[in-house]
């Protein structure tokens, strides 16, 4: 079993930064791929980046590209999201999710664990 809690969610203007932080609780994190995926009002729940398990292979949707970073720290249990040039269109509450069998999927019903959420807003 893992636990995952996000943090570093609020409200931000448009054009400005926030990072998110996901620390993960009960088995080892390392084994884990992870990913970051964000539901906005009324909308389905979209993948938006991935992290391999050891942090050497990133993916990215083409909305978050150039914009948003994922990076994680092993000896932390934590992944984060560092998000710049933050636009409206991103608002959304952010979901991780852990990936036990790494395949580098963007679907939702593959990740196996997920936190609970962190609302993001943006102001224009």
């Amino acid at each position: 079993q893992v636990q995952l809690v996000e943090s570093g969610g609020g409200l931000v203007q448009a054009g400005g930064s926030l990072r998110l932080s996901c620390t993960a609780s009960g088995r080892t994190f390392s084994s884990y791929a992870m990913g970051w995926f964000r539901q906005a009002p009324g909308k389905e729940r979209e993948f938006a980046e991935r992290i391999s398990r050891s942090g050497s292979t990133t993916y990215y949707a083409d909305s978050v590209k150039g914009r948003f970073t994922i990076t994680r720290d092993n000896a932390k249990n934590t992944v984060y999201l560092q998000m710049n040039s933050l636009k409206p269109e991103d608002t959304a509450v952010y979901y991780c999710a852990a990936d036990y069998s790494a395949r580098g999927s963007t679907l939702s019903h593959e990740y196996d664990y997920w936190g609970q959420g962190t609302q993001v807003t943006v102001s224009s």
